[in-house]
């Protein structure tokens, strides 16, 4: 990832014997695949920004949520805004035009289709535990939820790989992950509000539950990769890879192993992607953060 700096000419400014003047250290850098929205856009994103960080609030100082249903949607607003902030691949430059590759939005049009029927799924699986049933069906979690999901994710991330545009413009393969995003966290809201959050990391566990992991654990990894590189990433994807390699390692560094249904029920709890680095981030880094920019502010900055 890189920065982009746009340097201010101050060749008319007098500077005297007695003073230094320092340029531009309020200003912060601007990723090189950070999105830069104008007009109705950007008040659109700046009130899912403020919407985001109100939840926040309300949450922890008025009405406080179920602590993994908490982090659920954290993690979903996240990736929501974090997908809208920031693209996949670079932008177009000037002489290219406005667009490059029109197919990837051709592509990312037709992956909504079952993106929103994913999260249509979500609903009707509310329905369903709310008029008493204990568990999914399999056939409808794996036919009509899981695997759409997991190939409507795997879609949007590798299009959006090849989608170029204006960077004051946003992606419809982007839309397409947010709407994932959206699908898995509503999934693991209605299950995990349920008995069926027992049974996790169990052999009981549905396999939605599985499904619904994959694919969030793939939509934060492509998150991870437009925001901090790949170093995370290729982390990540070692240890992922150590989890299934384990009874094929010699010596100490072996074991059992597990199933990929059987890990993955785990990875979306707070043994996982729901655990302490989680918790940190909803509350403390959170409200640090948010103070830090609220006291930023040029206003405040010059009434303190």
């Amino acid at each position: 990832m890189t920065l982009e700096r746009h340097p201010k000419d101050f060749s008319d400014v007098e500077v005297g014997e007695d003073h230094a003047l320092a340029h531009d250290v309020d200003e912060e850098p601007v990723e090189a695949n950070r999105r830069q929205f104008k007009g109705g856009l950007l008040k659109f994103v700046s009130l899912l920004a403020i919407l985001y960080s109100s939840f926040h609030l309300y949450s922890l100082n008025i009405a406080p949520l179920e602590t993994w249903s908490f982090r659920i949607v954290h993690i979903a607003g996240t990736l929501v805004l974090g997908f809208v902030l920031f693209a996949g691949a670079r932008f177009v430059s000037a002489e290219e035009g406005s667009v490059r590759h029109r197919w990837t939005t051709w592509i990312g049009a037709v992956a909504l289709i079952p993106a929103f029927y994913v999260l249509y799924q979500t609903f009707s699986f509310w329905q369903m535990v709310q008029n008493g049933a204990l568990r999914i069906p399999v056939n409808l979690e794996t036919w009509h939820f899981g695997w759409p999901l997991l190939a409507t994710t795997a879609t949007g991330i590798v299009v959006s790989w090849f989608h170029q545009r204006e960077r004051s413009r946003f992606s419809v393969p982007d839309l397409v992950l947010i709407v994932c995003s959206i699908a898995v966290a509503a999934y693991f809201l209605v299950a995990y509000n349920t008995s069926m959050r027992m049974s996790t990391g169990t052999s009981f566990a549905p396999i939605g539950i599985s499904f619904a992991a994959v694919a969030g654990t793939a939509l934060i990894m492509e998150l991870t990769r437009r925001v901090a590189g790949l170093a995370l990433v290729i982390i990540g994807l070692i240890f992922l890879l150590y989890v299934f390699a384990g009874p094929y390692l010699p010596g100490f560094l072996g074991y059992p192993g597990l199933s990929v249904q059987r890990f993955f029920s785990q990875v979306y709890t707070d043994a996982g992607i729901l655990g302490p680095t989680t918790a940190v981030s909803s509350l403390i880094l959170f409200c640090s953060l948010f103070l830090q920019r609220f006291y930023r502010h040029p206003k405040w900055a010059t009434t303190s």
